[in-house]
């Protein structure tokens, strides 16, 4: 939807010259700078905010952008692009040499080497170094540091100039300078989609632009085989390990712009190489990303191999065990809890699984009861921080996330647990495995012990995980694994709307309407229009919802939708509800397609390892750094900083799709369900939605849209190959990596 202000006039760019005085402040690590720059015929000095990998005083800059006026600064120029050349006047040479950019000269030896060289400085480091030994306090082995470090501006400076030249902005240049340092030309020269692979933030489009400015041909082996491996990426980013050849043809297709033919001969080219395997999934030819193939076999391999061992724990008297636990919590546990129980103590490997309602959490904590009174070591992780924390709510035992169980390693990638640094456990319980992805859970399993207990805690029912793979499905359908299923509602869970339509639709019923007058946590809001539909939801998240129920709009109040786009997807949500929650901000920021202000509630939407912030976790923007150029937003208590050029990956969640609601539970949820929806309309989808509400769930939607997801809608299958091989090994040799 086409919201005011997205249409804009192009803004020509404005050009700057000058002499940078000073250097206020610069970031090494993002590039980020801010400058004061002596203009000629301007009295006063201009600040200059912008990015550069190194800068110095007595520098001459060229810089495009725009002329703004900053609340807090004033009239400043907003740099899209710097290039720097060295000084050529004596005071400018004398500054740079002073600056700190050259190390081993401070001021004063800077003074010695200008009043002995004079403008000629930089020709005499550059062609003659040896007669910098003529400077008093300056010997051999200064000389050479002096020279090193004058190559190295030198080459940073063409460096930017070589990225400017084929429409690389400075923030993204200086990205690529920090990840390549001076090998960026060459690898930029040799394979530029190495960029979208290695560096956060520069997708394969932008990739491919810099290739073709760079002279590639559209139909150049190297760029048809990296369309066909980013298709593939792009497949498992829609939760497929796999995909068949010819819907690959196709996907790469509308990529590239070429003929389906060669893109075949990319593929044959691509299956020689390292990186793509084919296979086949239910005896249909599909491709694999290598690595992804492997993980979803070493899978199999590792849970077939823990089915054939026994508990690490002495056999327990299940007659005695469950009388005692009962006695200790003064819940009576019912028949397929018991059930349930007698099957987890039993077994190795075990999945626990059923709806809202059923007493998953009370079957877990009795059998985590019974295992620690017989000393048993047991590990409890999830995927989010907020499922970890109600787990600990639940069980009284410490839970943390997987990332953190395993000791991501941010700096250099990978877990340090894994098979040769397993974890200390005889139990490791995973709760909310619908959404472990495929590496994930390759990368968990390695660094489980061999003689560990495994039990995975979710509800199959629910969506997939976003990344490839439905490893709990999956698991579940091989029927190779004990599976406790809890079905049977309890007396209070049963009071619920919430709970008892959530298990309608399940079962494919239509949710029940509000039942008369009185309390209910269970609405459906009717809507024919999309557009009053937004209207109708804005006021029941803004106005009815903190009236009737006293909760908060903001931290309360979670809006769920199917889409991103659309009048009711999350985009248009978040502008729209951003608007009546936090209207008229004292300060704000705004940028890639959003504002960002204080009070705003926002979603990281990668894994951030060097910021510890994951997919799908939310925070609040505490406060704008200016000083800085940050977005400081708050975690749970914890803040993090967000460079301005780093909030591509950070969006407002007042709305957010329900795939990114997985493994959270709020207060409150508003779920539109509209025709407008109709590609993504699915039971599963639904009934994820309606199971994130606590407290409150409210539907604002067409009956018609409603009963197409209850019906089923449009479940995409996956294509993954981990049922077929746990269901086709009769037994498993050694684990494969």
């Amino acid at each position: 939807m086409i919201r005011p202000g997205d249409l804009k006039p192009h803004e020509p760019q404005d050009r700057l010259v000058g002499t940078i005085e000073r250097v206020t402040f610069h970031n090494a690590e993002t590039g980020f700078c801010v400058l004061k720059v002596h203009v000629a015929a301007r009295r006063d000095l201009v600040p200059v905010v912008g990015h550069a990998p190194a800068i110095a005083a007595g520098e001459w800059i060229a810089a495009t952008g725009q002329w703004v006026t900053d609340r807090q600064h004033g009239l400043q120029f907003r740099a899209d692009t710097l290039a720097l050349t060295p000084p050529t006047g004596v005071a400018g040479i004398e500054r740079y040499l002073a600056s700190a950019q050259m190390w081993g000269i401070g001021p004063a030896m800077a003074k010695r080497i200008v009043a002995l060289f004079g403008e000629a400085t930089f020709e005499v480091i550059e062609a003659e170094p040896g007669r910098l030994t003529e400077v008093e306090g300056i010997g051999p082995k200064r000389a050479a540091r002096i020279v090193r470090g004058w190559a190295e501006q030198k080459a940073v400076r063409e460096i930017m100039i070589f990225l400017h030249a084929h429409g690389v902005g400075t923030a993204r240049a200086v990205r690529i300078f920090r990840t390549y340092g001076q090998d960026a030309i060459a690898v930029m020269t040799t394979d530029p989609y190495r960029l979208a692979r290695d560096i956060r933030g520069i997708g394969f489009r932008t990739a491919d632009a810099i290739a073709l400015r760079l002279g590639l041909g559209r139909e150049a082996p190297e760029r048809l085989r990296a369309g066909v491996t980013f298709a593939l990426q792009t497949a498992t980013d829609e939760g497929h390990c796999g995909l068949p050849t010819e819907r690959l043809v196709g996907l790469a297709h509308r990529l590239l712009d070429v003929a389906p033919d060669l893109i075949r001969v990319a593929i044959a080219l691509e299956l020689r190489g390292a990186d793509v395997v084919a296979d086949t999934i239910t005896d249909e030819t599909c491709l694999f990303l290598k690595g992804l193939h492997g993980a979803e076999r070493g899978i199999a391999d590792r849970l077939l191999n823990r089915t054939f061992g026994t508990p690490p724990w002495p056999a327990i008297d299940v007659g005695k065990a469950l009388p005692w636990v009962e006695a200790r919590t003064g819940r009576t546990l019912s028949p397929s809890q018991r059930a349930a129980i007698a099957t987890m103590l039993a077994a190795p490997l075990c999945v626990l699984t059923g709806g809202p309602g059923v007493g998953k959490t009370s079957t877990l904590d009795s059998l985590l009861r019974i295992l620690t009174a017989k000393g048993v070591r047991v590990q409890l992780a999830a995927p989010t921080g907020r499922a970890a924390k109600r787990m600990t709510e639940q069980t009284g035992l410490e839970a943390r996330t997987i990332h953190r169980l395993l000791e991501i390693d941010p700096k250099q990638g990978g877990f340090a647990r894994n098979a040769d640094n397993p974890l200390a456990c005889d139990l490791l319980v995973l709760d909310e495995c619908s959404m472990i992805d495929v590496p994930l859970m390759n990368a968990l399993l390695k660094a489980v012990p061999e003689k560990a207990a495994l039990l995975l805690v979710g509800d199959v029912d629910q969506l997939p995980s976003v990344g490839p793979g439905q490893v709990l499905s999956d698991l579940i359908a091989s029927d190779r694994v004990p599976v406790a299923r809890l079905t049977e509602v309890f007396r209070q869970a049963a009071s619920s709307r919430i709970v008892v339509n959530a298990h309608r639709i399940n079962r494919g019923l239509m949710p029940e309407a509000t039942p008369g007058e009185g309390p209910c946590d269970f609405y459906l809001v009717e809507v024919d229009d999309p557009e009053i539909g937004l209207a109708r939801l804005v006021e029941v998240v803004t106005r009815r919802i903190p009236a009737r129920f006293g909760l908060d709009p903001i931290r309360d109040v979670q809006v769920l939708t199917p889409m991103l786009r659309g009048t009711l997807g999350s985009r248009n949500l978040n502008h729209a509800l951003q608007a009546v929650l936090n209207p008229s901000p004292a300060e704000a920021v705004e940028r890639f397609g959003w504002r960002f202000a204080p009070g705003d509630r926002v979603m990281e939407t990668q894994n951030d390892y060097d910021r510890e912030v994951f997919n799908g976790d939310l925070g609040l923007v505490a406060r704008i750094d200016p000083e800085g150029e940050a977005v400081i937003v708050s975690f749970d208590g914890r803040e993090v900083a967000y460079p301005y050029g780093e909030l591509d990956t950070l969006v407002p969640a007042f709305a957010t799709t329900i795939h990114k609601s997985q493994g959270s539970e709020y207060p409150a949820v508003v779920i539109p369900v509209v025709m407008q929806h109709v590609t993504m309309l699915a039971r599963n989808l639904l009934y994820t939605a309606v199971t994130r509400g606590k407290q409150l769930v409210v539907l604002v939607g067409q009956r018609r849209a409603i009963r197409m997801a209850v019906g089923g809608g449009a479940q995409r299958r996956r294509w993954t190959k981990l049922r077929e091989w746990l269901t086709a090994s009769p037994s498993c040799s050694a684990c494969s990596d």
